[in-house]
C-alpha cells in the first residue's frame, strides 16, 4: 500500500544525541507511523500501523528488548 508522505511532519526523539544515529517518525499521518533514517531522509520510509508502533514503544519503555 502506498502512503502519501508529502505532508509528513518529521521529528527526532529528544533522547537522540548528536551522533547522527537517529530515526525520525512522522506521527501526523492517519493510522500509520512512517519511520526513516535521519541520515538519509530521501531514502524512503518504513510505514507501520499506528497500533504496532504504539506496542513497540510500550515494549521499549517496559524494557522488553533489554539494553543495548
Amino acid at each position: 500500500m502506498h502512503h502519501d508522505l508529502a505532508g509528513a511532519t518529521w521529528r527526532t526523539s529528544s533522547y537522540s544525541g548528536s551522533g547522527g544515529d537517529c530515526i525520525e517518525v512522522a506521527p501526523n499521518i492517519p493510522d500509520v507511523v512512517p519511520v526513516r533514517d535521519s541520515k538519509d531522509p530521501e531514502g524512503g520510509a518504513l510505514v507501520v500501523p499506528a497500533a504496532s508502533w504504539s506496542a513497540f514503544v510500550a515494549g521499549v519503555q517496559a524494557g522488553d528488548f533489554g539494553t543495548v
